[in-house]
């Protein structure tokens, strides 16, 4: 199949803004719960009337201070409350955010700030501060600095006291689905960032067609009201596109700023979403973390037959989905209720006890993880998008989740596939244009279709499955064309590896750079008795070595020789977003990784 087309459910209203959300949820259920946030280490529940006060006391605050209708601010902090007040509080006046990630490079902040014309900007601490006040003297435009954790909204609630309420809802009728809502920078695996220009429509229809088609998972049952909690980079689109869904939908919303499992696990577990959005490693943390506390527990025997009864349900069940099967038989359903109680559950509530839905992206998740978790009770719709898309362009539906892929066009969307396996895209979410760069825009889009840059294939029933992305072949100096991605997620699938880079162009075959999960490698000594040596012994620690060549042989058995990895090397380090060698969404950035390890590549191929 070429091209695939959902109709959509809804289109962006005809006129209004995303801040009207605010105001008539206030005005439909004053007392209804939309937000949780931590004040002094506890949860406390904010209602639709409390939050349309503050986003109006802080809009008045904006305004007081200058900031007027098409201005652009912009946000650098990690993912908060604040945050979310702002984002409304900037579009019930008309203005625009630029997210700036927590961890951008004063190049990165200046360029940022300049190419956007951001007249202010709202910065999280002094460090954050430091580094706008490093690059301020270029960029003349900017002539305001706040900082949240130094009393940023209480100081523009008190400049904005003066201020009538109708001066704001002056500006916020005047606001149309066709305004800016904000200008993203691409993370920059490659090149300079550019600012992608997204509407209040294009959010509008993002988030309510998915509103609509997810109906079961953001409106529950009730007595168990939806909630759900908010990890992922605010400064990122789709940590954006969660928080505008949430607002739409009246579904409480809590924000955690820190994706570490460290920190997430115990907030999961204390704020008890009953779904999220996440990237597959929040799962893969989750997995691994139960996998050694059985082993520690001495079951991993046990547990090991718990993930193959889940995954066996799993399969059954997508099998009667697609109607290629009858389901889960009486013998499996028995094994499965069996270890419902032993381990299932105990996954869940590692998750907070009430999930029982998750979307996935950012990257793809292993079939047999999101098989696990679905025979455990949690489906994850995983999907894909781009900033360009405003998120989500394709997810698996509910009713007949096919894993492995990244499903079939949300409503309103339609995926077609170039010549070249090219993903072509079009849809009212896609993104308006790049911010002063027509000719980027131009290399893009075409006709009202957006030339992803990705490689992917439909099957005959519409799902999408990413094989690659056109950059990043590899052109082995045989002249044979690798992807690299499938066999880095398929080395990533051993749990004692955390990161995996293939590498091979222009040379005579493939190679892989490999680093370790830290906590997994301490498990599994531990197992031994053994303890955990340093960082230059471990990797020429043989036994090591060998499980790390079972994970590429593995990877092996999935291609053909020639595509194969023929040798590796394992590294003492991760390669982080801190060291330049991650996006911040967590991709990888070849050519940095490529030029940090020179050395380590080129040792590859000697001998």
């Amino acid at each position: 199949m070429r091209e695939f087309t959902t109709p959509p459910l809804v289109t962006a209203p005809p006129a209004g803004g995303l801040a009207d959300a605010v105001f008539a949820n206030a005005s439909d259920e004053p007392d209804r719960v939309v937000f949780s946030r931590v004040v002094d280490g506890r949860w406390r529940d904010v209602t639709a009337a409390a939050f349309r006060d503050e986003i109006l006391a802080v809009a008045k605050g904006l305004l007081a201070n200058g900031i007027r209708f098409g201005d652009r601010v912009g946000l650098m902090s990690r993912t908060r409350y604040e945050w979310t007040v702002l984002d409304f509080a900037l579009w019930a006046i008309g203005a625009q955010a630029v997210p700036i990630y927590p961890t951008s490079s004063p190049d990165q902040v200046r360029w940022m700030l300049y190419d956007s014309g951001a007249v202010a900007c709202v910065v999280e601490h002094e460090d954050h501060a430091m580094t706008v006040g490093a690059v301020v003297d270029e960029v003349p435009q900017l002539t305001q600095l706040w900082q949240l954790d130094s009393a940023a909204i209480e100081e523009l609630v008190a400049a904005g006291s003066g201020i009538d309420d109708d001066v704001v809802h002056r500006h916020r009728l005047a606001v149309g689905p066709d305004a800016v809502a904000t200008v993203i920078y691409t993370s920059g695996t490659t090149g300079r960032p550019k600012g992608c220009v997204i509407t209040h429509a294009n959010f509008m229809a993002e988030a309510d067609n998915l509103v609509l088609r997810y109906g079961g998972v953001f409106t529950s049952k009730t007595g168990d009201d939806p909630a759900t909690l908010l990890f992922l980079p605010l400064a990122h689109v789709f940590g954006r596109m969660v928080e505008v869904a949430a607002v739409r939908a009246k579904v409480r919303l809590g924000h955690q700023p820190s994706l570490a499992a460290a920190d997430l696990l115990p907030a999961m577990a204390a704020f008890s979403p009953t779904f999220v959005l996440a990237v597959p490693y929040v799962f893969e943390k989750v997995f691994q973390g139960a996998r050694r506390k059985a082993e520690l527990a001495g079951r991993l025997g046990p547990f090991q037959k718990a993930v193959e009864i889940a995954v066996r349900h799993a399969k059954a069940t997508e099998a009667k989905a697609f109607g290629t099967g009858p389901g889960p038989g009486a013998a499996l359903r028995v094994q499965h209720q069996l270890y419902e109680k032993l381990v299932y559950s105990k996954v869940r509530e590692a998750l907070g006890g009430r999930m029982r839905h998750a979307f996935s992206g950012g990257s793809a998740m292993d079939r047999q993880l999101g098989l696990f978790f679905d025979g455990a009770g949690v489906r994850i719709f995983e999907g894909y998008g781009l900033t360009e898309t405003t998120a989500a362009a394709t997810a698996n539906p509910p009713e007949q989740t096919r894993f492995g892929t990244v499903g079939l066009p949300i409503p309103g969307t339609t995926v077609h596939i170039a010549d070249d396996g090219e993903i072509w895209l079009r849809g009212d979410q896609i993104f308006a244009e790049y911010l002063n760069n027509p000719k980027a825009t131009h290399q893009v889009v075409y006709d009202g279709w957006l030339a992803t840059g990705d490689l992917g294939e439909l099957d005959e029933d519409g799902y999408l499955t990413i094989t690659g992305r056109k950059k990043e072949i590899l052109v082995t100096s045989g002249g044979k064309s690798v992807s690299p991605v499938g066999l880095e997620e398929r080395v990533r699938a051993h749990p004692l590896v955390s990161q995996c880079v293939v590498v091979g162009n222009n040379r005579p075959y493939i190679a892989a750079l490999v680093t370790l999960d830290r906590e997994s490698v301490a498990h599994w000594l531990a197992i031994d008795g053994k303890p955990v040596p340093p960082a230059a012994d471990l990797l020429h620690d043989p036994e090591l070595e060998t499980e790390i060549r079972r994970a590429v042989v593995a990877a092996n058995t999935r291609v053909s020789q020639a595509e194969s990895i023929r040798t590796f090397r394992i590294l003492g380090g991760q390669f982080s977003e801190e060291d330049g060698l991650l996006t911040p969404s967590l991709k990888l950035k070849r050519a940095a990784i490529e030029k940090a390890y020179a050395k380590e590549i080129e040792a590859l191929y000697k001998g």
